[in-house]
């Protein structure tokens, strides 16, 4: 596992030197679907991390955002599970919260992750019973257990769409970032409490961070059912929500989203 994460962490940083070569460019857009970008960078990221993990691994499945999608990763026992630039709306209007997201499962439950953020240089790492860790010290998340008291960090277009209106939270208490995996490495780092998101997220967005919270300490759960995620699936978006950090804190909001959320769907 050691040479694996290795590996995964050179993987990110040489995707991190292409990238910053595009950051704060002119950059030529184009769009998957509606808002949801992809530019250049996107795809040279993409292309450098794979050359190297699959040249390296040729017997493990992928699956990223930028590759066209394969049914033949379902039959593997070991699947890469990769978003080059998570934050990509950001990325393009220069705000530094994106991460290139690298993720490893097994038999479907995530047993390494490597975030990397080339803009703000913060690398977050872990692998399964080894730890987790914020530019080489040991992560260990927050056990904050009152909700009034916390600081979460919510998606800006959920907070656009007024989404987090119904809720009680004070303003200064919404921390606003883009980038889900960026996040999810930040709440494992502990600079703040909580995680959610309360619309539908895929794979390649959570499945490193998950692993890398879950080192942690912390728990990444469907915001729903409070089940864990399970990875490599034919289909990948994971629905409704998600919630992220101590399991008390975690559990408590999953609560609140029933009581209130459900009513407005």
């Amino acid at each position: 596992m050691e040479k694996i994460l290795k590996d995964s962490i050179s993987a990110a940083h040489e995707a991190g030197n292409i990238i910053m070569k595009y950051y704060k460019t002119k950059l030529e857009i184009k769009h998957k679907s509606v808002n949801n970008p992809v530019t250049k960078a996107d795809l040279a990221a993409n292309e450098i991390i794979k050359k190297i993990l699959i040249s390296k691994y040729p017997n493990f499945g992928w699956l990223s955002e930028e590759t066209k999608d394969s049914e033949h990763r379902l039959s593997n026992e070991y699947v890469w599970i990769i978003d080059p630039i998570d934050g990509t709306k950001e990325f393009i209007e220069g705000i530094s919260n994106f991460a290139i997201s690298i993720g490893l499962v097994k038999n479907y439950k995530p047993i390494l992750g490597v975030l990397y953020n080339p803009a703000t240089e913060e690398l977050f790492y872990g692998s399964k019973n080894n730890g987790s860790f914020y530019n080489g010290k040991k992560c260990q998340i927050s056990t904050l257990k009152n909700i009034e008291k916390v600081k979460i960090v919510v998606s800006r277009s959920e907070i656009k769409a007024g989404l987090w209106e119904k809720f009680s939270f004070k303003q200064e208490s919404k921390i606003e970032i883009g980038s889900v995996a960026y996040k999810l490495g930040l709440i494992a780092a502990n600079k703040y409490d909580f995680f959610a998101t309360l619309k539908p997220k895929n794979e390649w967005d959570i499945c490193a961070g998950h692993i890398i919270i879950q080192e942690a300490g912390g728990v990444l759960k469907n915001i729903y059912d409070f089940t864990t995620p399970i990875y490599n699936q034919k289909l990948t978006l994971q629905k409704p929500g998600l919630v992220g950090g101590n399991a008390d804190i975690s559990s408590t909001f999953s609560r609140i989203w029933k009581n209130k959320f459900q009513k407005l769907r």
